[in-house]
């Protein structure tokens, strides 16, 4: 307004000033045309029916084409754009963003932070069928996220009325997965609108895991912790026998490590450990790479076994085989953050000894600390590496994890190296560097998160790699488990049938499977794709 004030004002007094000016040329000119003259002018049209003959008439009209040019020609197109054209557009942006979810939307993952966690979450969800939503309160990130094809919804993270648009009443989860503050307001918010939805909140402190729970959260969980607690699963423990990982009810789930074992230098064929113990073997490790083994898979010192079987079987492979070798030496935790004292705790739990490194004195808790940088030889030896079995690499930076992993390799090309992965795209990377195993924190969070839906359905035994459930397809009941051609078809590989409620692991090929049984298969997430791709209803029956 005050723009257009000052130009008509301008306009005005132009047509004033051409009036007298015209008097002392002895021309004389309607009002209507000292008008039409300074627009002319100053819009530079210029029709030059109406000119000065003056010197002083000519500066004139060169001042009214110059202040045209700067106020009609530059600020007018400027102004309109700032004022009325921009509002107009980001009104018209706004309006594309969603800000509530259907009346029948029932079922739905709730998620309310764009992450890392939450991507990996989301892929996840896709492959399950399950519906999801993110909600965030950028408007401009929920544009960016809607055109990349996610399900999101603008609104404010402490209103209850987001969650009523949200259909929260309905929904199968509801993720908090901010910080301690937010995941707290976030819970109790929800709350004020339904009493039975599941909320699963991530802790950051320990001391926020009781206010969690007084907020209204089902479940509480600290991803950090769990995160170095299945590095700490991972380590050679004490001796070369079995090491349970993970179970799907009564089928356990370990590794082996088959260095100074007598299994070195044979193939599966030749070790009889099926025969012997009545032990699976259902992959093998090679420096960070998976295998379906075959008869024919040659086992190397550094190769790690993948054991499928009950706790009687492995017992009876830790009695053949385990025990070789015993590692006196404590194992090495590089950083002291909260996932290296996480992995501490646990490797003291089950009486493993260790030693953390780590360069922030603040941090340092007790002898078993060693103060230096883990990049120092010196702070090396001393910690123990020419001893150790092990070393677990916990930096949140994952440049950092990479240096430590080439140069851990260099130093002990025979250790085993346990790394932390922050961003998926590292993964291959930190394999490449010379990692033994790699644990993704992104994935690990959103599979437990999945587990609050698909309890004991998916169990992540490494980056990629998964033990998961699935039922029988109608195209598959009557034919033997050789005839299925599952393993061909999709790359997974069934380790169990879970008939009549008895789990049969290690199965006959020849078995017959039927309508009522449940597959547990090992595979990548490729291979699982690929078999839920091939099978979609049985997704549909699992995930209902």
């Amino acid at each position: 307004m005050k723009f257009m004030l000052i130009l008509a004002s301008m306009i005005t007094v132009y047509s004033v000033l051409f009036h007298f000016l015209m008097i002392l040329e002895d021309q004389r000119f309607s009002w209507i045309t000292g008008f039409y003259w300074a627009l002319t002018v100053m819009s530079t049209l210029g029709f030059g029916d109406i000119t000065f003959t003056s010197d002083l008439g000519k500066l004139f009209s060169v001042v009214v084409l110059l202040s045209g040019l700067v106020f009609l020609l530059i600020m007018l197109p400027f102004t309109f754009i700032q004022f009325f054209y921009a509002p107009w557009l980001e009104a018209q942006t706004k309006a594309r963003a969603p800000r509530e979810l259907p009346e029948d939307t029932h079922g739905h993952v709730i998620l309310t932070r764009t992450d890392p966690i939450t991507m990996n979450l989301v892929q996840r969800l896709k492959q399950y069928q399950y519906a999801y939503v993110i909600v965030t309160e950028d408007i401009q990130q929920a544009l960016e996220l809607f055109d990349q094809d996610y399900k999101v919804v603008v609104g404010d993270l402490s209103d209850s009325e987001t969650y009523r648009r949200l259909r929260v009443g309905r929904a199968a989860l509801v993720v908090a997965n901010i910080d301690d503050m937010m995941n707290t307001n976030v819970a109790f918010t929800v709350r004020e609108i339904s009493k039975t939805v599941p909320i699963a909140a991530n802790a950051d402190s320990d001391d926020s895991v009781d206010i969690l729970q007084l907020a209204g959260s089902t479940y509480v969980l600290q991803f950090m912790k769990l995160l170095g607690q299945s590095l700490s699963r991972r380590v050679l423990r004490t001796s070369t026998r079995s090491n349970v990982i993970g179970n799907i009810d009564a089928l356990l789930i370990a590794e082996a490590p088959a260095m100074r074992t007598p299994l070195v230098g044979m193939t599966l064929q030749q070790s009889r450990l099926r025969e012997t113990t009545g032990i699976t073997v259902v992959g093998v490790w090679e420096r960070g790479r998976f295998e379906i083994p075959t008869a024919a898979t040659h086992i190397n010192s550094t190769t790690v076994l993948l054991l499928a079987g009950s706790g009687e079987q492995l017992k009876n492979y830790d009695d053949h085989i385990g025990g070789y070798q015993k590692f006196r030496a404590p194992v090495l935790i590089l950083g002291g953050g909260r996932v290296g004292r996480a992995a501490a705790e646990a490797l003291e739990q089950t009486g493993i000894d260790y030693r953390i490194i780590e360069k922030n004195k603040k941090l340092i808790a007790n002898p078993k600390y060693v103060y230096g940088s883990a990049a120092d030889i010196n702070t090396l030896t001393r910690a123990g590496i020419d001893e150790a079995p092990s070393i677990i690499i916990t930096t949140h930076d994952d440049p950092t994890n990479i240096y430590l992993t080439i140069y851990c390799r260099r130093l002990r090309p025979d250790i085993q190296i346990i790394c932390r992965a922050n961003l998926d795209g590292n993964i291959s990377k930190l394999h490449t560097a010379g990692a033994d195993l790699v644990m993704s924190y992104a994935s690990l969070a959103a599979n437990t998160i999945l587990n609050l839906l698909k309890p004991d359905d998916v169990l992540m035994l490494a980056e990629g790699l998964n033990v998961f459930r699935a039922g029988i397809h109608a195209s598959l009941v009557g034919k033997s488990l050789v005839d299925s051609q599952i393993r061909g078809q999709t790359g997974c590989s069934v380790i169990a049938i879970n008939h009549d409620g008895q789990m049969i692991s290690n199965p006959d090929p020849s078995i017959r499977l039927s309508e009522k049984d449940e597959l547990i298969m090992i595979g990548t997430d490729d291979a699982e794709k690929r078999f839920l791709k091939r099978y979609p209803e049985v997704t549909k029956i699992k995930a209902s």
